[in-house]
């Protein structure tokens, strides 16, 4: 696929003017880079979350294309559904467009937690659908409560930082991994930052055969308490620390690493990231320090990691 920002600048933007979304949230960001990269028709399907929230205040609606709002926990079995419905249709003679576009939207809880049951079960059946996570690293709507998706270190509401624990203590599930596990023909990471990479991998995630998963880092300013104009610079550092790095898994086996992470030619310090979010603020205290260097090692250590599946040493 070729992209131009020409052509970017003539694609219509899917998600209008007037949400909800806060000031500085990189979700509504993510929604327009995955605009750019539709084929039409399209059904999204979308998980309970911030963004579903945000955008869809009844009786309004932000959205310009289809749009299902279901569950936390079956985005996935909902946009099962819409794409053998319309296999169903097609036989019948009673759909006639060449493709539709399926995706399921969750965030980091209704995918690394409540959704992942429905997820996994339909990456094994192997509808045809794209699922993308925003992921900005906690329940953020409810009250920014720790997920799955949780960076260690990272202070929550369930996660408190103090004497005795400096927040979440547990690493961050690998979902991209997880998922590719299931041997689907297409993963990725990507980044709001370096949107030609977003834009060109959604459309390859839609152009496989079977279903495909994006995964978007996504800041939230109002959990991370980071400043609103800061979200795009903490998304390109997430890729440039290796807290977010960027590849692709094809058929579940082969790994490729992403031009901007393959330009690096060694990870900036997590501090540079963790310091302009109030949710690490306690991690740059005598107390933690200490845990601090044990995450930048876990980093190193999962980079080092990636770099030899992606046969980049």
């Amino acid at each position: 696929m070729a992209t131009k920002l020409k052509d970017m600048l003539e694609t219509d933007e899917i998600l209008s003017s007037g949400h909800r979304m806060c000031a500085g949230c990189a979700a509504p960001v993510i929604v327009r880079l995955m605009g750019q990269a539709l084929r039409g028709p399209t059904i999204v399907c979308e998980a309970t979350g911030c963004l579903e929230v945000a955008t869809t205040i009844y009786p309004y609606t932000a959205w310009k294309i289809p749009w299902i709002h279901v569950a936390f926990e079956n985005a996935s079995a909902v946009a099962s559904g819409a794409f053998e419905a319309i296999e169903v249709m097609r036989e019948k003679g009673r759909y006639k467009d060449e493709h539709v576009d399926v995706i399921a939207i969750g965030g980091d809880g209704g995918t690394f937690d409540i959704g992942f049951g429905s997820l996994s079960g339909a990456l094994e059946r192997g509808h045809d659908f794209v699922y993308m996570v925003y992921d900005n690293g906690a329940y953020q709507n409810t009250g920014i409560q720790r997920s799955g998706g949780t960076f260690p270190g990272q202070e929550t509401t369930t996660s408190w930082a103090g004497s005795e624990l400096p927040g979440k203590t547990q690493r961050k599930k690998p979902i991209t991994e997880i998922v590719a596990a299931h041997k689907i023909p297409y993963a990725a990471t990507v980044s709001p930052y370096y949107w030609r990479d977003f834009i060109k991998k959604f459309r390859k995630a839609l152009e496989v055969d079977g279903p495909a998963f994006i995964h978007a880092i996504s800041p939230c300013p109002r959990g991370w308490r980071s400043e609103s104009s800061k979200s795009i610079e903490l998304a390109k550092l997430a890729v440039e620390t290796g807290m977010h790095p960027l590849y692709e898994i094809v058929d579940g086996e082969e790994y490729v690493m992403s031009t901007p992470s393959k330009r690096l030619k060694e990870l900036k310090p997590i501090e540079e990231y963790m310091k302009p979010q109030g949710q690490f603020k306690h991690l740059f205290t005598d107390r933690w320090e200490d845990f601090r260097e044990q995450i930048q090692e876990w980093v190193n250590e999962d980079w080092e990691l990636l770099k030899k599946k992606c046969a980049e040493e």
